[in-house]
């Protein structure tokens, strides 16, 4: 459900061809779901990211869009890509992007939305080839899009400051770099002992990053 302090969200547009078997091949997120419960009963390591999208309104009804990539335990933003459109490339580049910032994403569950730019093929081969297993079904409540919504909301909030849009996409992609870079090196989150993200996955105190720690 978008908060009650989002802008409304326009049509969504048709992106990433998938044909029917490729649906079929590619969109099995409870076999992902049953390997994650079963990984986080046995107390596996295993790094969990959630992926979503949101739209940017940039004045004169004309929208950009931002794809992300958080680590549940850190809630660090690890991957993102802004674009004018929403096809499956936009979700490509952020799954790149966090690959290049952790340096490998083998062994990781990508949890998303059902989405046709998370369940396309182009996504697919792009998780295959970073080992990435992807989920979108229920995998309890430390892989469900609570997380990607709740930051969703927070960065809207503390950008547009009660504006309903930025004035030009140039506008918005500098204030969307400076907050992203904010986030992740300086705001506190309580959960996370009134830490930043990166400070968070540096202390010494850390543990490791696992789906039943994510929860």
């Amino acid at each position: 459900m978008t908060p009650p302090h989002e802008i409304a969200m326009p049509p969504q547009p048709v992106s990433g061809r998938t044909s029917n078997r490729s649906r079929r091949r590619h969109c099995r997120g409870s076999e992902t779901s049953r390997a994650a419960r079963k990984a986080r009963s046995s107390g596996a390591n295993i790094t969990l990211y959630v992926g979503d999208i949101t739209y940017l309104p940039v004045g004169g009804g004309k929208f950009c869009y931002l794809a992300t990539v958080i680590d549940l335990f850190s809630r660090r933003l690890t991957g993102w890509a802004i674009a004018d459109h929403m096809r499956a490339e936009l979700v490509v580049d952020a799954l790149a992007a966090a690959e290049r910032t952790r340096g490998s994403l083998a062994g990781a569950i990508m949890h998303t939305d059902h989405g046709s730019q998370y369940s396309s093929r182009a996504f697919a081969d792009a998780c295959r080839r970073a080992g990435v297993r992807q989920s979108m079904g229920a995998v309890g409540s430390s892989a469900d899009n609570a997380a990607a919504e709740s930051w969703k909301a927070t960065m809207k909030r503390e950008t547009l400051q009660g504006r309903k849009s930025w004035s030009s996409e140039h506008e918005a992609r500098l204030e969307l770099f400076r907050w992203l870079h904010r986030y992740n090196t300086v705001r506190r989150h309580s959960r996370l002992g009134h830490r930043s993200p990166i400070t968070h996955e540096h202390a010494p105190d850390r543990t490791s990053t696992t789906l039943a720690q994510a929860a």
